[in-house]
């Protein structure tokens, strides 16, 4: 029967003193007044936790894995000759293995990465403790391991039967290695492990540890970080020396009706424009081509004919779509179709304003801080039409700041057309790497880069200023060298309309009526991968396809191979990895060491697309909750599965249920509020396509977690979630596949003041998010979009665990 839910407001238990700011994580770790990163030095020694952040090891220590009490920290300190330290592990040398200590006083023990002065090179150093963690001394003989190498970091330490073992990645390669020590100071190197499941970005912060599947045989699971994509993992067997997963080490994907698959030596009754795919297929890598790899057979489409300064374009006969999807292994450069774009180099009548072509910026340019006395640089980006721009990449790198500024001019064309690249830190937020047009002294229009090398086209409609005295002032007052800490201005012009995009694609296209319907693009990489189109909605249509190369800057040229139409999906790697979390803000996951039989993970709450510019202060950056990991058989296949651990619980409130709630294609509050909350959720899809809750309601904002039954997938949507502005990165929808259970779906949602974490179908598939609402924006509602839902939801309000930040801080 249904039965009208009781209007309750769930208050929240406010911390006082410095953990009171409107963002600030309620519930989980955030240091007081710092840049947290990635979770290092995780150990459990003596009832307590340790933790301790990337960069700093400023530390905190917890009994509990929920009250946390930030410690006083000395070191480990940089080693002579190192200009930074990045991540790293911590142990408990039982044994004196080190003689760090003795018997009785066994040291902590801490390996971690130091970056080499000039060099950039990446070693292995050692520091220890013998006061629990609160200071620590550098080891004389640092470092420890050193391959010369600027890509091998981010040591995972632990003790494996009789000796340690270490494993650490070899970044730009997409390998884990694992190393030997009997006393951690001598090392030996046992084995390799990958390449191999996602590849998308530089592996990092590894992590090996072994759980028991259903609570009987041991697997050993692998985790590592890939670029800012997440975290996979890999299931298999360790013994001691190399790791080995379970599972295919090749794809096969689902057979269909073949288009096309070169394998003749000839493109038959496909036809080609341009000089860029050349008389017939490739027989896979070109001259002086970097290895292609992932083509079916012995022949591809490869538009390196001349390398990538050639273009043109081949297409296929029309044929009929007949199947569901359409399947085909792509590469090459990631450059994609645009609607409406225009040849490359096409402009708007106007007139040049500057193109830095000079060695000057130009007559009454002036500047100042790291720039006085710069002058314009000789580059070659994408998009750029002249030799040279001008860029705030200084001799230091990202540490130069200043301004860049024009001279005084008069705006005589409705537009200011203008080429920007670098930093995507907008003007009004801290640190912006901006380029501002003032107007009578105050900044009227604005624009920042991409967090990309490419030049991209900014249009400001100015004509409510035309006859106006104007300044152009390039503002770079960033130094965060991994977060595209300065800028770089192209041409610009006073035009009479904007600048439309150019036409420089490097894809796969297919077009229907006239009309590119679907198009895909390479990933920047020679490696082609498999990718899918849903063509459900155009079956009977006829189509052709087009293999487009229209770049002649870096990565321009396309990898094309095997078409077919076929009633399933191919899965890309991406899409076939396993990873720990489907969210945005999920990254350098790593466990406790010295757990015993139970395995504890945690990971930094960011990303590095727009870590330096999340609205908080005096701190920046949190930790996911703590999550209790496990393995468990689903649907044939082990997977990871996570929970929070239990302490959670000792933050609730009073409980408030609500059951068989429903909605039809609308949106309905359930009495529920709050800015931190637990909520049980078991939700119906009945008739709805989508289906599910919004959490952090209030005006215009809430943040969606649903249910879209027609891909199967679950997601989180925040682009309407409040402050989104800050980066052009952060607004977005993530999601993760997962199967209903009879039509039902069970959540469980943390929220805190500026995040979600979603577990689904008690932990197979997780997403975290960071949200930035109003306070204000507290509402919790159910929604279905084209059919009816129904919901049963339990729900408490989650006292603060920083109740008494101001007593603990500092010790």
């Amino acid at each position: 029967m249904f039965r009208t839910a009781l209007s309750l407001v769930l208050a929240t238990s406010l911390a006082t003193g410095a953990y009171a700011e409107p963002y600030r994580p309620q519930f989980h770790f955030s240091l007081p007044h710092s840049w947290m990163g990635d979770p290092n030095g995780l150990v459990y020694e003596n009832g307590q936790y340790h933790l301790y952040s990337y960069g700093t090891w400023e530390g905190a220590t917890s009994k509990d894995l929920v009250h946390w009490q930030n410690v006083p920290v000395t070191g480990p300190q940089r080693d002579t000759g190192s200009n930074a330290f990045f991540s790293g592990s911590a142990v408990v040398d039982t044994h004196n293995t080190t003689g760090f200590g003795t018997s009785k006083n066994p040291p902590m023990v801490a390996m971690y990465t130091s970056v080499q002065q000039g060099s950039g090179v990446q070693a292995q150093s050692l520091a220890y403790s013998t006061d629990h963690g609160r200071s620590w001394t550098r080891y004389d003989g640092n470092p420890v391991l050193d391959l010369g190498s600027k890509d091998f970091r981010d040591p995972k330490v632990f003790w494996y039967k009789d000796s340690w073992r270490m494993v650490i990645t070899l970044s730009d390669q997409h390998k884990v290695s694992v190393y030997s020590s009997p006393d951690l100071k001598q090392w030996k190197h046992l084995s390799d492990f990958g390449p191999f499941g996602s590849i998308s970005g530089v592996w990092e912060m590894p992590d090996l540890f072994p759980l028991r599947v259903d609570g009987k045989t041991t697997k050993w699971v692998l985790s590592v970080s890939v670029g800012s994509t997440g975290v996979q993992y890999f299931v298999g067997k360790f013994d001691g020396t190399t790791y080995t997963p379970d599972g295919p080490a090749t794809y096969t994907p689902p057979a269909g009706v073949p288009l096309e698959n070169f394998e003749s030596g000839s493109y038959g009754d496909w036809t080609t424009s341009g000089d860029a795919f050349g008389s017939a297929p490739a027989s896979g890598t070109l001259p002086d081509q970097q290895e292609v790899s992932g083509f079916v057979g012995t022949r591809l489409v490869n538009s390196y004919n001349g390398g990538d300064r050639s273009t043109g374009t081949l297409s296929s006969p029309a044929f009929t779509i007949t199947k569901p999807h359409l399947n085909f292994a792509i590469g090459g450069g990631q450059h994609p179709y645009v609607e409406g774009a225009t040849p490359f180099g096409t402009l708007p009548s106007g007139e040049v304003f500057a193109d830095f072509s000079g060695s000057t910026y130009g007559d009454g340019w002036t500047a100042t801080g790291s720039f006085a006395g710069s002058g314009p640089s000789p580059s070659s980006l994408p998009n750029q039409l002249g030799p040279q721009v001008l860029d705030t990449f200084t001799p230091d790198g990202d540490a130069g700041t200043g301004t860049i500024t024009s001279p005084v001019f008069t705006i005589s064309h409705p537009y200011i057309d203008l080429q920007v690249a670098g930093g995507d830190h907008p003007w009004g937020q801290p640190n912006p790497t901006a380029v501002n047009l003032l107007v009578d002294g105050k900044v009227v229009a604005t624009a920042s880069g991409p967090n990309a090398p490419d030049l991209t086209w900014n249009n400001w409609d100015v004509s409510q200023y035309q006859g106006k005295r104007a300044q152009l002032q390039v503002v770079d007052d960033n130094t965060e060298a991994s977060g595209w800490g300065h800028l770089m201005v192209g041409d610009i012009l006073f035009a009479d309309s904007p600048a439309k995009p150019w036409d420089v694609q490097t894809g796969v296209n297919l077009v229907v009526d006239g009309k590119v319907v679907r198009s895909a693009t390479g990933a920047n990489s020679e490696a082609l991968d498999w990718t899918s189109w849903d063509l459900q909605d155009l079956i009977g249509k006829q189509a052709h396809l087009e293999v487009v190369d229209h770049s002649s800057g870096g990565w321009g040229h396309v990898l094309a191979d095997d078409f077919r139409l076929s009633d399933s999906p191919a899965s890309s790697t991406n899409e076939r990895a396993h990873w720990m979390d489907f969210g945005s803000d999920f990254y350098a996951a790593n466990t406790w060491n010295g757990t015993g039989g139970k395995r504890v993970g945690i990971a930094w709450m960011s990303n590095w697309a727009y870590a330096g510019q999340i609205p908080t202060t005096p701190w920046q950056g949190a930790t996911t909750f703590p999550r209790d990991l496990s393995l468990r058989t689903i649907d044939g296949s082990v997977q990871l599965v996570q929970q929070p651990v239990a302490g959670l619980t000792s933050l609730r409130g009073t409980a408030v249920q609500v059951r068989n709630v429903t909605a039809t294609s609308s949106t309905r509050a359930v009495n529920v509020s709050g800015d931190t909350l637990e909520i049980e959720a078991h939700l119906r899809a009945g008739t709805a396509g989508r289906f599910g809750l919004n959490v952090r309601t209030g005006g215009t904002q809430y943040t969606q977690i649903g249910y879209d039954t027609r891909s199967k997938k679950l997601y989180v949507d925040r682009r309407h979630s409040g402050a989104v502005d800050f980066s052009t990165s952060f607004a977005d929808v993530k999601s993760a596949p997962l199967n209903l259970v009879n039509g039902e779906l069970t959540l469980r949602i943390l929220v805190d003041r500026a995040s979600v974490e979603v577990f689904a179908d008690q932990g197979q598939v997780t997403l975290t998010d960071q949200i930035f609402p109003d306070p204000a924006s507290r509402g919790v509602t159910l929604f279905a979009e084209n059919g009816t839902t129904s919901a049963d939801l339990k729900a408490w309000p989650l006292k603060s665990s920083w109740q008494k930040a101001s007593e603990v801080a500092g010790g």
